[in-house]
């Protein structure tokens, strides 16, 4: 499952490739629960256990979809 997270006052975006086993009811419930903290980190842990944290202040937006390259059109390396 691929996440992309915008983060306020940055051009790029952070992309996270988590297990494809994820559910993501589960992923949304975490991101839903830091937000309404209001402060501290959104921790993730990626496909290759790499542990990605985001301060819940700073996001702008966070778009959850499967992984793969369906739909994908270009070039990519």
């Amino acid at each position: 499952m691929d996440v992309r997270i915008g983060v306020t006052q940055t051009p790029r975006e952070i992309e996270v490739e988590l297990a494809d086993d994820t559910d993501p009811d589960a992923l949304k419930k975490t991101i839903e629960d830091a937000v309404a903290g209001g402060h501290g980190l959104l921790w993730l842990v990626d496909k290759k256990g790499r542990q990605v944290g985001v301060q819940v202040e700073k996001l702008a937006y966070i778009d959850i979809g499967s992984s793969g390259d369906k739909g994908r059109i270009g070039f990519g390396g």
